[in-house]
């Protein structure tokens, strides 16, 4: 059986990271669930990041030596998955990743059973959160924001999820998501 692709998108401050966090508490530690740690090309910051990090050099070559099932560059930095992914799809595990939305054609085309869970919140909320991390100046964020591109899901599955409130009902809903998966 071929397992499930769910790519976790949206705007940054959204909360992806604390949505997929939670999630991960609270679904069975069987292996039938596979979060994805990321490799990018920036430290992670605090707790508001959960990733591997490469220096550009070295993930160019990781790229050269076909260690990640995808790759792509977004706001100056490179991003990937390793190559572990398509083991886990092959056996019938769900894979969770948060990814660019630029890439989800690519996704889609690359693995046979994709979802979509879209995280949103109000641009008040994402200006808040943004500037909170401190790594943006005003403007910048102010640019963030009027660039919001749509998901272009095509015949893909979206789950739309506003992370606006609590993180719990957000949380909750993405978990109860991740559950029909399974089946």
């Amino acid at each position: 059986m071929t397992g499930i692709f769910v790519a976790v998108v949206g705007p940054s401050g959204a909360g992806k990271d604390t949505i997929i966090d939670y999630a991960r508490t609270r679904l069975p530690q069987d292996g039938s669930y596979h979060f994805v740690r990321r490799v990018v090309t920036r430290d992670a910051h605090g707790n508001t990041e959960d990733h591997d990090t490469l220096s550009e050099t070295a993930f160019l070559e990781a790229v050269e030596r076909s260690e990640f099932c995808m790759h792509w560059q977004a706001h100056g930095l490179y991003y990937g998955l390793p190559a572990s992914v398509e083991q886990v799809i092959e056996n019938g595990g769900v894979v969770i990743a948060n990814l660019s939305r630029r890439v989800l054609p690519q996704l889609a085309a690359r693995f046979p059973r994709v979802v979509i869970a879209h995280i949103t919140a109000t641009p008040e909320v994402l200006a808040q959160r943004l500037a909170s991390r401190g790594r943006e100046t005003p403007e910048s964020i102010a640019l963030r924001l009027q660039r919001q591109e749509p998901v272009e899901a095509g015949d893909v599955p979206v789950w739309v999820i506003d992370n606006s409130g609590d993180v719990a009902s957000a949380g909750e809903a993405f978990t109860s998501q991740l559950n029909t998966c399974r089946s």
